[in-house]
């Protein structure tokens, strides 16, 4: 990826905070779905997400009570101690703050509730701009999320790098002409999405390569 980036936008669930899987756990464990169903929804706002799951539950009405009864016990157990930050996370916000670089969260995840994580992990001062999936007309995997988040950063989509776990996260990153670090979580990435982006194991593996994006102010 030899380009040269004004800002960043990260995703927040898989990518800074390590939730997939306590999420997961818990579907698994309230709802009749397999792990492959589940995975189906990984990276999709709520409305998109309902839609799978409705058909794997076999109504909107069960798949609300399953959200619901998860949304409730992942609160229990999270809340007051948050989620573990992936390994990485705050070495790299450290040092993209310590060079300049404009912040921002783009998250599938409801507004509200990126908000509540961010700040349960102690990591939301980091952001300038934070947006959930409910700020959008279409969620991922198309780009309106990472449009929105470049306007209110005031950075061309171009000059701007995303963090993403998921694929449908990466494909809309890259719609919207953006350069992508895919950090996969739950999910191996999309075959046809990986050879556009720059694969890594963790987002320890960023920071030599940061020189590269950004000048040093």
């Amino acid at each position: 990826m030899a380009r040269r980036f004004d800002a960043v936008i990260f995703d927040m669930d898989g990518l800074l905070l390590d939730s997939e899987r306590p999420i997961r756990d818990a579907w698994l464990r309230l709802s009749s779905l397999t792990e492959a169903d589940y995975l189906l929804t990984v990276g999709r706002n709520r409305p998109d997400s309902l839609a799978v799951l409705t058909e794997k539950l076999g109504s909107l009405a069960e798949a609300e009570r399953v959200y619901a009864a998860v949304d409730a016990e992942i609160a229990a157990q999270f809340q007051d101690r948050g989620f573990e930050l992936k390994p990485g996370a705050l070495a790299l916000l450290q040092r993209l703050q310590g060079l300049g670089v404009p912040l921002a969260v783009a998250s599938s995840t409801r507004h509200a509730k990126v908000l509540d994580r961010l700040d349960a992990a102690g990591i939301r001062p980091f952001f300038g701009p934070i947006h959930g999936g409910d700020q959008v007309a279409r969620g991922k995997p198309h780009p309106d999320l990472f449009e929105l988040a470049a306007r209110s950063l005031g950075i061309h989509p171009a000059k701007t790098l995303v963090f993403e776990d998921s694929s449908y996260g990466a494909q809309g990153a890259l719609t919207a002409g953006m350069g992508v670090v895919l950090v996969p979580d739950l999910k191996q990435p999309d075959p046809a999405i990986a050879p556009q982006c720059l694969v890594l194991g963790s987002l320890d593996e960023v920071l030599p390569r940061l020189p590269s994006w950004f000048r040093d102010n």
